[in-house]
């Protein structure tokens, strides 16, 4: 009777614990996670046979040299900061550009800096297409505003219309081929080996995300502007324009360059920092 009382103890699952108030303390260490949030280890059966096995990115013995760091004092931490966020904040996005010159030097280094970004395995799964050349410009804003014109009368909906109006934005896309420079950013889902098989780049989408947040902010911090846009069902065309391979997909397109002396914005504002910021 005892060893059947301690089987019986041992595979009866406990209840998950019950939240109430003033229970979240206690409740810190003893998480319950639920169906979408468990991660089962995949089947042995389903596995991969080892021969089939890609060599690893990176050898078991990579080298692993000091970390250099210079730490601030709280006082520089804070001045720099909220410099960097002043600079940031100022940042909006643009609709109106000049077609002055914007140097390849500059372009070439704000691409160096999103390239920083940290990325699955550091797969980096990202490409960069600069363009400047006013005939490639052309054919890019004929596909874009093609599909704009689809995507503003049929695809997108009248709600989804309406609430884009006040920002004056249309299918029509002039700037394409006023800016100096019009960045493609592409995310790699995988690479191809030289004999043939592809290697998996794991969070190739968010890595490419995170990789163009830096974009954006080096582009703000050069004196530049650009916009955010994600042009729906123009990536295989524009793709197929830029010769870019199969494993490639747009992410978002961004025209480049200075404001127009006339341009105009939005008066929009953001969030305050207690809408946007929790502290446990």
């Amino acid at each position: 009777m005892l060893l059947a009382r301690h089987l019986l103890r041992s595979t009866t699952t406990p209840p998950p614990p019950v939240a109430t108030p003033g229970s979240n303390k206690n409740m810190r260490t003893s998480k319950v996670v639920t169906d979408t949030e468990r991660v089962e280890p995949e089947d042995d059966d389903n596995n991969e046979d080892e021969e089939d096995l890609l060599p690893p990115i990176w050898p078991d013995d990579l080298e692993q040299i000091p970390y250099i760091h210079t730490r601030l004092t709280v006082e520089e931490s804070e001045k720099r900061s909220l410099q960097f966020y002043n600079q940031m904040n100022a940042r909006r996005s643009v609709r109106f550009f000049s077609s002055d010159p914007v140097s390849r030097t500059v372009v070439e280094n704000i691409i160096r800096t999103a390239g920083t970004g940290p990325s699955g395995a550091h797969t980096e799964p990202w490409t960069f297409v600069a363009v400047c050349d006013p005939d490639v410009k052309l054919q890019i804003r004929d596909i874009v505003e093609a599909e704009e014109e689809i995507n503003y009368t049929k695809r997108m909906g009248k709600q989804w219309v309406a609430d884009l109006k006040a920002l004056k934005t249309t299918w029509v896309k002039e700037y394409l081929t006023e800016v100096p420079w019009v960045l493609l950013v592409f995310k790699q889902a995988y690479s191809t080996l030289p004999d043939g098989r592809k290697r998996t780049h794991y969070y190739h989408e968010i890595s490419t995300a995170l990789a163009s947040g830096l974009l954006l902010a080096a582009i703000q911090y050069a004196g530049l502007v650009t916009l955010t846009s994600t042009p729906l069902n123009c990536g295989p065309a524009l793709r197929s324009l830029l010769d870019r391979p199969q494993n490639e997909k747009l992410l978002l397109l961004l025209p480049l360059g200075y404001p127009s002396p006339s341009a105009t914005v939005p008066s929009l504002t953001r969030k305050p920092l207690e809408d946007i910021m929790v502290v446990v």
